[in-house]
């Protein structure tokens, strides 16, 4: 659990370069909604999955689906119909949240979860009753409510209110057994558990539910992060972005050959290296070009499958930093969706990245076959 600390971290610098965008961004893909900027707040009814990154997030509407929400300050208002996953400094979860709920920050405030629950942050505060199990990991913990699993938990200081009762058993994590004191009122003497911390990380591991928690998590990770790329690529060099893109788009197979072309290039030119014996040294470094030249290929790529969708739902192409974000992000989003779908997936997301690749190499041997001013 201690590992949702930094996740929260990564997620709140990767929403940052939204949170730059005064103007709120806002997109509908069929019932799920997207919004980032600055300050966001989200009132729209009749929405399934919920998108938000930026600097101040406020979703005051009921959602059906899951609800993704990542920034400085989150607050979820509205009921959500299925999972809900939050990060930030100040997270807020006050709606009811009909199944799990996975929340990582500094200040976290939880309230009713139909589900499992799991928070990570520094001061939490458990206000509204968990059905299923929890696992809380923090420096100050106070629990006002009723938890009726089976609870984990670590923390440095412990306090419970006059609401506060577990019905299943408490595990306590900590580094000197004995420190923490359980009240008979909120749970009895023979449904106490103390383990050393060192097993912490174990029995976090023995949880299904953390497992489908990271994926879930580095899913998200990876889509503010092409986001934040995608946005500081458009501040640096705004025109050449544009200009892979829409070669990209304009000839996407011509790319996807050029792409393999030098993909294998790169690739196969760590195979000789090693073949020569003595350029075996440069074998590692052939490895890692090729490795960062996919990452660039997926970041270009997914940008322009983005833009492309946009464009085909009637979107202008994007003007600002923010709007570039946002295509990064819808483009990452449903890419990792489609790889989701067995042996098609996967061939789909080479295909993407090797077509990014062969847009930066057009643009580079354009560049140099351009004539000298």
């Amino acid at each position: 659990m201690r590992s949702f600390g930094p996740a929260a971290i990564i997620l709140f610098l990767a929403a940052t370069p939204l949170a730059a965008q005064e103007e709120q961004e806002a997109l509908d893909f069929g019932d799920d909604s997207f919004r980032a900027g600055g300050t966001v707040v989200f009132e729209a009814t009749g929405t399934d999955d919920l998108f938000m990154a930026g600097e101040t997030l406020r979703a005051q509407a009921d959602i059906s689906g899951s609800a993704h929400l990542a920034g400085r300050r989150v607050t979820m208002a509205g009921d959500v119909g299925q999972d809900a996953y939050l990060a930030g400094m100040d997270v807020v979860l006050e709606g009811e949240v009909a199944g799990d709920a996975t929340l990582a920050g500094y200040d976290v405030r939880v309230g009713p979860v139909g589900g499992d629950l799991r928070v990570s942050g520094s001061k939490l505060s458990l206000e509204g009753a968990v059905a299923g199990y929890a696992l809380v990991a923090g420096e100050k913990v106070r629990i006002d409510s009723v938890l009726n699993g089976d609870v984990g938990l670590s923390a440095r200081e412990l306090e419970f209110g006059e609401g506060a009762r577990i019905e299943g058993r408490l595990i306590l994590y900590e580094e000197s057994q004995g420190t923490l004191e359980i009240p008979e009122t909120v749970v009895p003497a023979e449904r106490v558990e103390r383990r050393d911390m060192s097993a912490w990380h174990d029995a976090a591991g023995e949880r299904r539910g953390i497992g489908w928690a990271a994926a879930i998590g580095s899913f998200v990770t990876g889509v503010l992060v092409v986001s934040a790329l995608a946005a500081l690529i458009a501040a640096i060099i705004p025109q050449t972005l544009a200009d892979m893109r829409r070669d990209l788009l304009a000839r996407p197979f011509r790319n996807l050959g050029i792409g393999f072309v030098t993909q294998s290039a790169l690739v196969g030119s760590a195979v000789l290296f090693a073949l020569t014996i003595i350029g075996i040294f440069l074998s590692p470094a052939a490895v890692l070009v090729a490795l960062l030249a996919g990452f660039a290929g997926y970041v270009v790529g997914v940008y322009a499958f983005g833009v492309g969708l946009l464009l085909a739902f009637g979107r202008p192409e994007p003007g600002s930093i923010g709007q570039r974000a946002v295509a990064g992000g819808i483009g990452a989003l449903v890419a990792g969706l489609i790889a989701l779908i067995p042996l098609l997936g996967w061939l789909f997301v080479l295909a993407l990245v090797l077509a990014g690749i062969g847009a930066i190499m057009t643009r580079l041997l354009h560049r140099e076959n351009a004539p000298a001013a």
